[in-house]
């Protein structure tokens, strides 16, 4: 059990671990509606888009937070938007507006060449250099984020299932959407720090779907996906912590190699399911 203990007498252990397993929860539980709601892309476009913010942010000297998830926030809603008032599918809404936002990031970045190395983390994540100060805002955003999705449990149910019903029940879907937009902006803002932008799509994403080969419940499936989330995070610290290793990069492969399993298990019961379907017609 040495091995278990050991990390634990560095600081920087101690806060990676906090906060890799906060934003494992917190990118688990968003992940559900946006895999469910087939906007898996939505999560790799917005993070590229509040990079872009950032940059701004630091720029104009604005505070991070505040400026980050304005842009992102902003930036979910155009899309939005677009999509609903023109003829635009989702999919190149997104392509356009977030790599045009992202464009303005790098754009600032070649032109102000002192800070090129301050966003490396927000690039690739840094989570070694977090700091308790951080791990609280996660930890915020966090329970901010459950809250809301406590509170309006039902309209995002329903918004995600069947949003052209829900309106006809009276759920003010643009609100619930627009609600939702805000979160998930302030979820990438919050975990930018631990995987950076390359990586949050794939957090966002793959334990969901990796809850959603495993069970057709929706409780289950957050359930299942908030569990993913926050032990891909904790048994990365450790695989890195000792292999030496990228944290953010470790973390997500772990999550991928628990998708493997989940896509293995989920084929072995279709097979199953087939056989025994077959002797009964037999």
């Amino acid at each position: 059990m040495q091995w278990l203990i050991e990390p634990f007498q560095y600081e920087f252990f101690r806060t990676g671990l906090s906060v890799a397993m906060l934003a494992g929860a917190l990118c688990g539980l968003l992940g559900v509606y946006i895999v469910l709601r087939g906007m898996s892309y939505i999560g790799h476009g917005l993070s590229h888009a509040i990079f872009g913010g950032a940059v701004v942010s630091y720029v104009m000297q604005w505070n991070f937070y505040l400026g980050a998830g304005l842009w992102g926030f902003l930036t979910a809603v155009l899309i939005n938007q677009t999509v609903r008032r023109t003829r635009i599918g989702a999919d190149a809404a997104i392509g356009v507006i977030t790599t045009a936002s992202f464009a303005v990031g790098v754009a600032l970045i070649s032109r102000y060449r002192r800070f090129t190395q301050s966003f490396d983390a927000a690039l690739f994540g840094n989570i070694l250099g977090v700091t308790w100060e951080q791990v609280a805002v996660v930890a915020g955003i966090t329970l901010l984020v459950a809250l809301t999705i406590l509170l309006l449990y039902k309209q995002l149910l329903f918004t995600t299932f069947d949003p052209e019903v829900a309106q006809v029940y009276g759920v003010r879907t643009q609100w619930v959407d627009t609600l939702f937009a805000l979160a998930l902006a302030a979820a990438i803002i919050a975990s930018m720090q631990v995987l950076g932008v390359t990586l949050i799509a794939a957090a966002l994403v793959i334990p969901a779907i990796t809850a959603r080969l495993l069970t057709d419940s929706f409780g289950r499936m957050m359930t299942y996906a908030v569990g993913i989330g926050v032990a891909c995070g904790a048994l990365g610290m450790y695989l890195s912590f000792y292999v030496d290793v990228a944290s953010g990069a470790t973390i997500v492969l772990l999550q991928a190699t628990a998708f493997g399993v989940a896509l293995a298990i989920s084929a072995l019961r279709h097979q199953a399911g087939r056989r025994l379907a077959h002797v009964h017609v037999d």
